[in-house]
């Protein structure tokens, strides 16, 4: 018996010896590199693996996938073109299955899709530097419950505070709202929300603001997991078929009223604006219409705005609207979108009443990469 301890004592000092031998010997895998000159390389280690490739938005226009090639060691590689400063979103496909980057931690969910991400910069003065924490005050991120009477409910938006609030004092707020199967962490996490206005405030290029990012969707009081219907899938149409009391745009006061009761506000139509990107634009154009004397900014990006069949309504209330002479309305989309039928014909009846708008158009589609660049550029408008 003391002879039989021995052996399987030596096969298990043995198996473990060959084992952390193994170890030892499995290359050691960065994923992503970026290199000095801007391309990205790519690795991922499975000795096993038939075919691995990367998926990810490193063109301009289109998202591209990159085959990779194996390495002796079991390594699988492959290095980008030069790509221009920007956050990029990426991940592997591995024999048929998607799979996240394993030796990247950064990762974002977008509705229920989960993705890598990395950031290209090069100066102090592109994109990539704008999305990134840099070392400049910083204010604060939080999740906030508050009620909706108009929704029966109790619901969770999300709150920036500027690095100068200290509950004195007062700041002018900035409603800020997602897209279609979106949530209120949607804007902080895809949108760079708060890097993107440290970064600003911090350059003299944006007024210190409050930023306001509510959920849009009146059927769900929150982001999946974190209210009472725990842990679902999200797909961008949980619950709708149990239906709302109010839409979005009917139950927007309660947060508005909300914000100026809990936090120090400005609480004037001349400190306050109201953006929104596809779904969310959408909501601007309803809110914008509603509310003709609560906001003096209103943010129109790649918006689902379109002109209803109501006719005398919509006149009517775009008519309120503008001869309450708001400072800005604003609207911006890619030129590949596929909502731009849609704001080309809200275009079209604005210039036939002669509404005063601005308009901005750059190139791309209905992407998270387009719609950080318009909130850039609306948060630069703002209250000055």
């Amino acid at each position: 018996m003391k002879q039989l301890m021995i052996i399987l004592c030596c096969c298990l000092l043995s198996i473990d010896g060959f084992a952390q031998q193994a170890l030892g010997q499995r290359p050691k895998v960065k994923s992503p590199v970026i290199n000095n000159d801007g391309s990205v390389t790519f690795n991922f280690f499975d000795p096993t693996a038939q075919n691995v490739s990367v998926t990810g938005d490193f063109d301009e226009l289109h998202r591209q996938t990159l085959p990779m090639a194996r390495q002796d060691n079991g390594v699988w590689t492959v290095t980008t073109k030069v790509l221009t400063p920007e956050l990029y979103s990426y991940s592997f496909t591995v024999d048929g299955q998607r799979i996240v980057d394993p030796s990247n931690s950064y990762v974002n969910r977008d509705i229920s899709t989960l993705s890598n991400i990395f950031i290209v910069t090069k100066a102090n003065d592109d994109k990539g530097h704008l999305y990134q924490v840099n070392n400049v005050p910083h204010g604060t991120l939080s999740r906030v419950w508050y009620d909706s009477p108009t929704l029966g409910q109790q619901r969770r938006l999300t709150v920036y505070l500027p690095a100068a609030y200290d509950g004195k004092k007062r700041f002018p707020v900035m409603y800020l709202l997602h897209g279609f199967g979106g949530d209120e962490t949607a804007w902080g996490d895809l949108g760079r929300a708060s890097h993107i206005m440290d970064n600003l405030i911090a350059e003299g290029k944006a007024v210190p603001m409050i930023v306001v990012m509510p959920n849009g969707n009146p059927t769900c009081n929150a982001a999946p997991g974190w209210w009472h219907e725990g842990m679902y899938t999200p797909d961008g149409n949980a619950f709708n078929e149990r239906g709302a009391k109010a839409t979005m745009e009917e139950s927007f006061m309660d947060i508005v009223n909300f914000v100026d009761r809990r936090f120090n506000t400005i609480p004037k139509r001349s400190a306050r604006a109201v953006t929104g990107l596809s779904m969310g634009g959408g909501h601007t154009f309803g809110i914008s219409r509603l509310y003709p004397d609560v906001f003096d900014y209103y943010g129109l990006q790649s918006a689902a705005a379109r002109i209803e069949k109501d006719a005398d309504k919509l006149d009517d209330q775009m008519a309120r609207l503008f001869s309450s002479k708001p400072k800005l309305y604003w609207i911006a989309i890619g030129k590949e979108d596929f909502l731009m039928p849609a704001n080309t014909s809200l275009r079209q009846y604005l210039d036939s009443k002669g509404y005063p708008y601005e308009y901005y158009e750059n190139d791309g589609g209905h992407v998270w990469r387009n719609w950080r660049v318009y909130l850039t550029l609306f948060a630069q408008r703002l209250f000055k």
